[in-house]
């Protein structure tokens, strides 16, 4: 019998669990040739294996997050995207069940070893950069973004669309922007109807670099909406543009999916409004004299 672990530091100032104020969040998942990625996850994740599904084909996703989180001293607003390869324990696979792609993105994988092997994080937030990386193992790097999401506050629709630009660390551990865009992402998703997906908790791994491999469960307190996205006449639903192809991430990126490959599917989840200040009536008053 394998001796028990120990856990991961938690180096100061993090506490954990880390608890999101509200969240906003999409998701694309692409069905891919497996070779480019099992190379992929043998220079940055040695002890994963990457999850096939349907005709032997392995999953990217690319997810695209903006939350906020309450501290001590007031709140943190926090923008990023995760470019990942769905992967589980190489020593685990024996316990995994055999699912396609539509089952394993509404949740059916109840032991929760499918999960997102990070190869590139980009992060608004440097000190979510740094807890990324300290806490978790995730490869973060700093970029910025603009953005246009579905909102109460605006007009009805389900269009998403994410531009992510690069930045440095100032020494003075603030974000300096830079005006090359990375990559721009949209999801149109108006029209579809959406499946309630029971996915979370969403395991996330990193490798440390001991070469330690990490676990970081993320608990999501409601379903994900889960839309299909593989009918021939969705395929034109998503755009990923590579901005910068001779970039770490972009080269990844053109690595794994390709040509411009469709996307198979989409989920997304909004956090619901905790409050709304309604409009205002006038009250009757008495004639000035």
């Amino acid at each position: 019998m394998t001796a028990p672990l120990p856990l991961p530091p938690v180096p100061d100032p993090f506490q954990l669990p880390f608890h999101y104020g509200a969240l906003h969040q999409i998701g694309i998942d692409w069905l891919v040739a497996p070779d480019p990625i099992r190379e992929l996850l043998a220079k940055h994740h040695p002890d994963l294996t990457a999850a096939t599904f349907e005709d032997g084909q392995a999953l990217v996703s690319l997810n695209y997050q903006l939350y906020f989180a309450q501290y001590p001293f007031g709140g943190g607003i926090t923008q990023e995207i995760e470019f990942s390869a769905i992967a589980f324990p190489t020593d685990e696979g024996g316990r995994l069940p055999r699912l396609t792609y539509a089952q394993y993105a509404q949740g059916w994988d109840q032991t929760k070893l499918l999960g997102i092997a990070r190869l590139h994080v980009v992060c608004d937030n440097p000190f979510a950069i740094r807890a990324g990386r300290e806490l978790y193992a995730e490869p973060k790097y700093p970029g910025w973004f603009e953005v246009g999401l579905p909102s109460l506050n605006g007009p009805a629709g389900e269009t998403w669309t994410i531009r992510c630009k690069s930045a440095t660390i100032a020494p003075d551990a603030t974000l300096e922007k830079d005006p090359d865009p990375l990559l721009d992402i949209t999801a149109d998703l108006d029209g579809l109807t959406a499946v309630a997906a029971n996915s979370a908790p969403v395991t996330g791994y990193g490798t440390d670099r001991e070469g330690r491999l990490l676990a970081g469960p993320m608990n999501v307190y409601q379903p994900y909406r889960w839309y299909d996205l593989s009918a021939r006449e969705h395929s034109s639903r998503t755009r990923l543009t590579v901005r910068t192809p001779d970039s770490p991430l972009g080269r990844d990126i053109r690595a794994l999916l390709g040509a411009g490959a469709p996307a198979v599917g989409a989920w997304t989840y909004q956090s619901p409004p905790v409050a709304a200040h309604n409009r205002p009536y006038y009250l009757p008053t008495r004639p000035r004299p």
